[in-house]
């Protein structure tokens, strides 16, 4: 299956390509910008696949992350007051420092993940839109 959704297939009558995906063939004339893909085909190939599995090996372990990092910021504030208290500088302690900190590291993790996607994700949606006949707007 794969063979079909990365290479076209030519059909009998020279100067024509066949657009190939997930095994559905069409004639370039019967294929048009407005046509919507076959969304079947495209979430079962390998390279949907893919694309959710490097998806997913960004999102879930950094949301796993996170999500302690603010559990753990909530348990302190709940339960070590003394410890949030303490002051660092002036009248700013350590209750306020972590909280900043949430934001800080919000901020941190969405420019990590722009550009993960841009790198990692971008491409290979333009390839299976591409091979889709997916006119991006």
């Amino acid at each position: 299956m794969t063979e079909v959704a990365q290479h076209p297939i030519p059909t009998r009558s020279p100067g024509h390509q066949v657009a190939a995906f997930g095994g559905i063939r069409k004639t370039a004339s019967d294929v048009r910008p407005n046509d919507n893909p076959d969304f079947v085909a495209i979430h079962g190939s390998a390279e949907f696949v893919e694309l959710r599995r490097r998806f997913r090996r960004f999102v879930f372990p950094m949301s796993a992350l996170f999500f302690l990092w603010y559990l753990t910021y909530v348990l302190l504030a709940a339960y070590a007051g003394g410890f949030m208290s303490h002051r660092l500088i002036g009248t700013v302690n350590v209750g306020l420092a972590l909280g900043l900190l949430q934001f800080v590291s919000t901020l941190a993790i969405t420019a990590g993940y722009l550009r993960f996607a841009r790198r990692r994700l971008d491409p290979a949606v333009a390839i299976i839109r591409a091979r889709a006949g997916a006119v991006h707007k």
